[in-house]
């Protein structure tokens, strides 16, 4: 990972840090915005997915994550309609360590592949038919990109389901 990758994600977890953390008025415009980010990433990050092998298998268990991820992260927001019909969302601490593992768990992933256990990813690779450091990359591409949309989903449902007064939980 470049320096630009590790600034990349570090400031993908500031923004989401910051645009999530306590009480925040939800608006189309906050529910739209990651979904247009993740579009734009994809667009750039996802041209060339790697096919041979089992990457497509690897690729494909990166968005399972992604998705399951997302789903922890959006019932960790809680979403409410105040009595002035205004939805709002609340996200805590359990939120923000979540995010943060996950991130943080990316970056340290690519730092070891790169210099504490290269040898053992080369091995699993080699054993599991993984082409090599792109079909990696596309997995955790695609696993943070689904953990947004996944995220914004749950969290667009339960604001369907909410009703004044009321916290809502996505089914």
């Amino acid at each position: 990972m470049s320096s630009a990758q590790y600034a990349l994600n570090l400031g993908l977890l500031v923004y989401i840090l910051g645009s999530n953390l306590g009480t925040r008025r939800l608006t189309p415009r906050r529910l739209a915005l990651p979904v247009v980010l993740v579009g734009v990433a994809a667009w750039i990050l996802l041209r060339d997915l790697p096919t041979l092998g089992n990457d497509v298998r690897l690729e494909l268990v990166g968005a399972a994550a992604g998705a399951v991820l997302g789903v922890v992260a959006g019932l960790l927001v809680r979403v409410r309609r105040q009595h002035t019909g205004v939805l709002v969302t609340r996200a805590g601490t359990a939120y923000g360590v979540l995010w943060l593992v996950v991130i943080g768990g990316r970056m340290a992933f690519a730092y070891g592949a790169d210099h504490w256990f290269p040898v053992a990813i080369g091995r699993f690779s080699m054993t599991h038919r993984i082409t090599g450091a792109d079909a990696w990359t596309a997995a955790f591409v695609l696993m943070a990109l689904t953990m947004v949309l996944v995220r914004v989903l749950v969290t667009a449902v339960s604001a369907r389901a909410a009703t004044p007064g009321r916290q809502a939980v996505a089914a």
